[in-house]
């Protein structure tokens, strides 16, 4: 009972939660934070640190993987989106209407703004057959 998700299908599903996870290699080990983001456009947008991992992998242009997921036991249903992204800083003059919406649970302060530029989004549902 699995089925494939058109791109704008994942997009949607993106809209309906604020938390997901963004996987980098860093010093040749698998990383994998969760972090708030939201929504921008075909982009997405989320706030760290000045002097955090992700801020150092912003100026380099790294590549990161992005994931959110759902499942609810009672309907025996799920979803899942991956995305393929590069990392990237947003300066003073393109703040998206987007990034306002992010608010990282994490303390301290996450004023940096981030973008992940999407090259690519794959998507499943599932919903478990009802016996």
């Amino acid at each position: 009972m699995i089925r494939e998700l058109p791109e704008q299908e994942c997009y949607e599903l993106l809209t309906t939660t604020t938390v997901g996870r963004i996987g980098f290699v860093l010093d040749e080990r698998i990383c994998i934070f969760p972090v708030n983001y939201a929504v921008s456009g075909r982009d997405l947008v989320v706030r760290t640190s000045q002097e955090g991992v992700l801020s150092r992998l912003a100026e380099e242009g790294a590549r990161v993987a992005f994931e959110v997921d759902h499942h609810d036991d009672l309907a025996g249903s799920g979803w899942s989106v991956l995305m393929d992204a590069r990392l990237s800083g947003l300066g003073d003059g393109e703040l998206p209407e987007a990034s306002g919406r992010v608010s990282p649970w994490a303390g301290s302060e996450r004023t940096t703004r981030l973008r992940l530029h999407v090259d690519g989004v794959s998507g499943r549902s599932v919903r478990r057959d009802p016996r």
